[in-house]
């Protein structure tokens, strides 16, 4: 099992925070969501960590990770900077964004999966949301299960909370038949579409195109996103 840290991003709206630093070198708690991540991934047993760099890639360089660099970070989503790292996800891969934080349990669960595409969420999402928004639904995107715990929705606009069964954290796996679909499917999409689609979107379009079941994994202990610096004030 490896690991692969999406870094490529500067993170605009944490404005003056990454001016001069990549967003997962922002601190919490005096330690960089790095950190957090690496610690993690570490402590489930993952050692071959790689990382894909594109804002401030040289201060990335220092923790000596397996880097894939996309140069066109700026103009690229998600997607296509888990593209970089193509050769990284001939085998089983933990994926996890470089703004959140997580436990070790977090990425077991995602390890003990046997599904090509897996990924975690928080079914208490309302919570957090609450601490962090004065209206939850501003921030929220659809997310629906079946009783399988298979994915149905995901990205959309929700009207209500009752369309929010949970909160997608940016913690995923793909086994290489997992990421040989989704690649399949960007090459469907026209240039500019594969340089702009999200993560989401691409899960939604697998959903939707009935490519392959994507198992949601209900994840209960603490966790965060960090988007801005409201957000460090509400973690700390």
């Amino acid at each position: 099992m490896k690991a692969l840290i999406l870094a490529a991003g500067r993170g605009s709206r944490m404005n003056d925070l990454t001016e001069h630093r990549p967003k997962c070198l922002v601190k919490l708690n005096g330690k960089t969501l790095l950190a957090y991540q690496l610690a993690a991934l570490q402590e489930a047993g993952i050692t071959d960590i790689g990382i894909v760099t594109g804002y401030r890639a040289k201060m990335l360089r220092q923790f000596n990770l397996t880097e894939f660099h996309n140069a066109r970070w700026s103009q690229t989503n998600m997607v296509h900077s888990l593209s970089c790292a193509k050769t990284w996800l001939k085998d089983d891969c933990i994926i996890s964004y470089s703004d959140i934080f997580y436990s070790a349990s977090a990425v077991t669960l995602l390890i003990k999966t046997k599904a090509d595409i897996a990924i975690t969420y928080d079914p208490n999402w309302l919570e957090l949301w609450k601490n962090r928004f004065e209206d939850p639904l501003s921030d929220a995107e659809t997310f629906r299960i079946n009783d399988h715990n298979e994915l149905m929705e995901i990205g959309g606009k929700p009207q209500n909370i009752e369309q929010v069964q949970g909160q997608y954290m940016g913690l995923l796996k793909f086994t290489p038949i997992g990421w040989a679909r989704l690649e399949e499917l960007r090459q469907t999409l026209t240039p500019e579409l594969r340089d702009k689609i999200h993560m989401t979107g691409a899960l939604q379009n697998i959903i939707k195109r009935r490519i392959l079941a994507i198992k949601a994994i209900p994840y209960l202990e603490r966790w965060g996103e960090v988007d801005s610096a409201e957000d460090l004030a509400c973690y700390h």
